[in-house]
């Protein structure tokens, strides 16, 4: 048994035939208990919806009568007495239990979704066969009942997706000139999709018709305007630039990674229904990809990612939740926050979701929000958080698991500045991370290692190691597509430059001897040019906690170990302001202010410069003759007395950390 409402609402028999169901009303009922999708549709509300409004008296009875024709019709071989399979009898009403296949409709549905997931020759052969289902308008003869209005609309809407989506798969296989006749009709009839103006004029393009193609998206523009008083959409008014500019990917052939990326994202749109949790996840997993790519990518990756916490913790599912957070194990290597308020709450939403989880709730998804802890608590002195990396750590080892073992040891990497002196600590863990990335082919996180490496070694002033790495790091980011690794071996060779008087040798043979012979005496004009063009690559990185303030500071540090006065006038120190202010007040003459500066100063954030921000302190102490602020200042950097001050951010340098100590003595 088939029924058919793509059209007038028809029941056929196994044969094929046309089943007689009597009149106006009983094809009502039928109609009425289809939309209903096999659901029980009560008495009362049939009555209601086929008289529209108040039924007559009289009018159950007369439904009962429609409903017995209607059995009678459908299931003519039923014996006597037996209960109906088909149109059934429950509770207050009654319900249509076709098959999920039985309907028209249903099966239009089902084929429109399923062309979304294959590829563009069996996509166009499904849609093909599935518009050819449609006889007519839905349920034809019921267009003005209220019942059934908003499924007419929605079934018309998604054959009017269905037309557009068999276009795409025509345009996808090269077919544009047989595309052209069927969108012409498809936009004559339907002048407001956009989408439908989009695709006639790519078909008419590919089809070797620009011209057309420009005046098709002309007349869209103009009836919209005329008739809506709005502004083609921003995919018309590209697609239009894109024709006059003879874009690369407006060809089929070339562009392909683009018309995979857009086939790809418009399938996963169709069919994934929207308000799906699945769509949370998968959002997260596409800001992880987003947040490495460069550009304003890293800022609007976090900025969704948060949104997307927000959506979960509202689902009220915990576990979903701890997913949310725990797959954007993006890779970090500066240790402030570009966002503490920001940081601070996913730190909270973490916590939230490993207090609701339930005891069975997978082990890897609480290392997750532990190392999620750890690291959106970088710089901070929240105790928890040392705790949370080896937790997390310890979890990761014990499960074996090598993605979340990196992700792991990134958040332990960020706890690791409890005190100075750990680069040693930090280079052991780098070298973990190449390792285990390269076993595995973790390429972000050997990008990791090699950076976290690369800093361990400039606060030993090993440059000859710390060329290696970012030479390796860079590799990984060209094969990989990483941008942002650019802005720290950018960086890297500023500092290079100010603490050797060279930048990384082209020769790998060249030696850290030719360092030592080149000296440390390049002319500040050219380390500071080299801090400048460093700098330059911030813009837009969107790593607003290392862009701001960094600039004046490397430049502060590279004339302070020169024995130059620092620049005194305006300048935005950014977070670094406590630290740099009293050594600025002094080079100022305002010795009563810098005392001031100085007794409060307070402890610097636990991060990659923190050494430098005691040097500073120290040098400002000495010059002052304020013994408590020395002894502080020591106490801070004896741990670091083999290294060099601030060089460990792979950034900048304030020299020796000994030269420093020797004064507060």
């Amino acid at each position: 048994m088939r029924f058919g409402v793509l059209g007038p609402v028809t029941a056929w028999d196994e044969a094929g035939g046309v089943i007689d169901v009597k009149g106006p009303r009983h094809r009502a009922v039928l109609a009425r208990l289809i939309v209903a999708r096999r659901r029980v549709v009560p008495v009362t509300r049939l009555a209601a919806d086929l008289w529209e409004g108040e039924p007559p008296p009289g009018a159950v009875g007369a439904l009962r009568t429609f409903v017995a024709a209607l059995r009678r019709a459908l299931e003519p071989d039923r014996p006597p007495r037996a209960a109906p399979r088909l149109l059934v009898t429950e509770g207050p009403g009654y319900a249509l239990r076709a098959a999920p296949d039985a309907v028209d409709a249903w099966r239009f549905e089902q084929a429109v979704a399923a062309a979304a997931a294959l590829p563009p020759r069996q996509a166009l052969e499904r849609l093909e066969e599935a518009l050819g289902w449609w006889r007519g308008p839905a349920y034809a003869e019921f267009a003005g009942q209220d019942w059934v209005r908003a499924e007419r609309s929605r079934l018309a809407e998604l054959r009017l997706h269905a037309i557009e989506r068999r276009a795409e798969a025509r345009l996808a296989l090269g077919l544009a000139g047989e595309a052209v006749p069927d969108l012409d009709a498809h936009v004559a009839e339907h002048p407001w999709r956009e989408d439908g103006w989009r695709l006639l004029a790519l078909a008419l393009y590919r089809a070797g018709r620009q011209g057309d193609a420009l005046a098709v998206l002309r007349r869209a523009r103009g009836l919209l305007a005329e008739h809506l008083g709005v502004d083609p959409g921003p995919r018309l008014r590209r697609l239009e630039s894109d024709i006059l500019h003879h874009a690369p990917h407006l060809d089929p052939v070339s562009g392909t990674a683009d018309s995979v990326w857009a086939q790809a994202a418009a399938a996963y749109d169709r069919s994934v229904p929207a308000g799906a949790r699945a769509r949370l996840e998968s959002t997260v997993t596409l800001m992880r990809d987003l947040a490495v790519t460069g550009g304003a990518g890293l800022e609007a990756a976090r900025r969704h990612w948060v949104a997307a916490i927000a959506a979960a913790e509202e689902l009220g599912e915990a576990e979903l939740t701890a997913r949310v957070i725990g797959s954007y194990d993006v890779p970090a290597i500066w240790t402030r926050s570009d966002d503490p308020g920001q940081a601070a709450r996913i730190v909270a939403a973490a916590e939230r979701a490993l207090a609701a989880l339930p005891p069975d709730a997978p082990d890897a998804v609480r290392a997750r929000l532990l190392a999620t802890i750890a690291l959106e608590s970088r710089g901070t002195h929240a105790a928890r958080a040392g705790a949370a990396a080896r937790q997390a750590e310890e979890i990761a080892r014990r499960l074996d698991d090598p993605a979340l073992l990196a992700f792991a040891l990134n958040g332990v990497f960020m706890q690791s500045f409890s005190h100075a002196g750990l680069a040693g600590h930090r280079d052991r863990i780098g070298a973990e991370l190449v390792a285990l990335s390269a076993r595995h082919g973790l390429a972000s996180f050997e990008v990791l290692g090699h950076l976290i490496r690369l800093q361990a070694r400039c606060a030993f002033a090993d440059f000859t190691e710390a060329d290696r790495h970012a030479a390796a790091a860079e590799r990984l980011a060209e094969r990989h597509e990483r941008p942002l690794v650019s802005v720290f071996t950018g960086w890297y060779r500023a500092l290079r430059l100010d603490a050797t008087g060279r930048t990384p040798p082209d020769e790998p043979h060249e030696t850290e001897a030719a360092d030592q012979a080149a000296g440390a005496a390049t002319a500040i004009e050219d380390v500071e040019a080299a801090y400048r063009q460093a700098a330059a690559r911030l813009a837009g990185a969107g790593m607003p906690g290392l862009e701001r303030g960094l600039l004046p500071l490397a430049l502060l540090c590279a004339r302070v170990r020169r024995g130059l006065p620092p620049e005194t006038g305006e300048v935005d120190w950014g977070p670094y302001e406590p630290w740099v202010r009293p050594l600025v007040l002094l080079a100022d003459g305002r010795r009563d202010e810098a005392a001031s500066a100085l007794a409060g100063v307070p402890e610097p954030p636990r991060d990659l410069l923190m050494e430098a921000m005691w040097c500073l302190v120290a040098r400002a102490a000495v010059a002052s003759g304020d013994r408590e602020a020395m002894r502080r200042a020591r106490a801070r950097l004896t741990p670091a007395a083999a290294e060099l001050a601030g060089a460990g951010s792979g950034l900048l340098t304030l020299g020796p950390v000994s030269e420093h100590l020797a004064g507060t003595a």
